[in-house]
């Protein structure tokens, strides 16, 4: 099917939708409404392009008369400019849409390689991101957050709600590395460690069914750096979903009962995103399109200190900014990220 046969549907389905509305009933009202709340966006931008060719052509067919010709070559210019940018805009917006990107999104980190340096650094990429999701008021929820030694953690879980975050966060998943003189260090010698960062849609009850049966729930006490109160009760939370074998452990709150929501809360997002790896791994299409694999073992970015430089492996792109990276400007790196992804998904489109 030809673009143009795909915007003649576009609009005539938005005109069949708004005719239905008006004879809708309370059942069927909802449904139509979120549809041509989706479309008319791109009905707006569909009739932008139409209007832009029109007004290139007729200005173009300006362009033999002398008299009229000043004033056509400025309109012709214009709009020759502007129709390109327009088809991509329609373009991008025929791309099928990942189904997950307007979700709130929960965010794992946790050291690999390089002890308590990689420690150290994922507490930091953890108040990171913490800053940048502040900074386009979501919410920020900790879930769990196991202190290790000398202020690193052993491991950092979070919940990023609101709109569009899974869609700006998604590019994040996978080994960071970090190259740097490390505080103990005697001989000024720089190290490298690594931190591995999950990055998961958040998931409703009716995306992920799981059944009690499948659980096994484990209480004991938990230990480190909650405070003494957290020593006295079996407050702390382990849940096994046995048919995968994942396992979620909460000791945050005081409370059974909220380690055991907020464990749910990871464990249904762990199983959605198998889920949707799964699935992945069938459009060979698709994932060669995709940013990056969003595979936990990729090496994806470097966070080198001496040089104040980031550099993100994926894109080739490098920032001389490490200081406001590390206070979480991260907009330019997503942003990059992003247009490199419509662009590659764009290219497999048209093969």
């Amino acid at each position: 099917m030809s673009i143009s046969d795909k915007l003649d549907r576009v609009l005539t389905r938005a005109e069949e939708v708004r005719h239905l509305l008006a004879t809708a009933d309370g059942s069927q009202f909802g449904a139509l409404s979120k549809e041509l709340s989706e479309l008319e966006p791109l009905v707006e931008r569909v009739e932008a392009l139409r209007a832009a060719i029109r007004a290139r052509d007729e200005a173009e067919a300006m362009l033999g008369d002398p008299e009229l010709r000043e004033l056509a070559e400025d309109e012709y210019l214009a709009q020759k400019e502007a129709v390109p940018r327009l088809e991509r805009e329609v373009r991008l917006m025929l791309l099928p849409k990942d189904s997950a990107d307007e979700r709130s999104a929960i965010l794992e980190i946790r050291p690999a390689a390089g002890g308590d340096e990689a420690a150290l650094f994922a507490a930091e990429l953890f108040r990171a991101y913490q800053r940048y999701a502040e900074s386009r008021r979501w919410r920020f929820e900790v879930l769990e957050y196991d202190e290790g030694e000398l202020g690193g953690v052993k491991g950092a879980v979070a919940e990023i709600a609101g709109t569009g975050v899974f869609a700006r966060f998604k590019y994040e998943s996978g080994v960071h590395r970090v190259q740097r003189v490390p505080a103990t260090e005697t001989q000024g010698r720089i190290h490298t460690s690594t931190v591995t960062v999950a990055i998961m849609p958040e998931a409703e009850e009716v995306d992920v069914q799981i059944n009690e049966s499948d659980l096994r729930i484990d209480t004991y006490r938990a230990s480190g750096a909650g405070g003494q109160h957290v020593n006295k009760t079996d407050s702390a939370v382990r849940i096994t979903h046995i048919p995968t074998g994942t396992v979620v452990a909460m000791q945050e709150e005081r409370s059974q009962h909220k380690n055991r929501a907020k464990a749910m809360k990871v464990l249904r997002a762990r199983i959605y995103e198998a889920q949707r790896a799964r699935l992945s791994e069938g459009r060979a299409a698709d994932r060669k399109s995709q940013v990056g694999t969003g595979d936990r073992s990729e090496r994806i970015r470097t966070y080198n200190f001496p040089q104040g430089r980031v550099t993100d492996h994926r894109i080739g792109l490098t920032l001389h900014k490490i200081d406001k990276v590390m206070l979480g400007d991260f907009d330019e790196i997503i942003d990059a990220l992003t247009q490199e992804d419509e662009a590659a998904r764009l290219a497999a489109e048209g093969e």
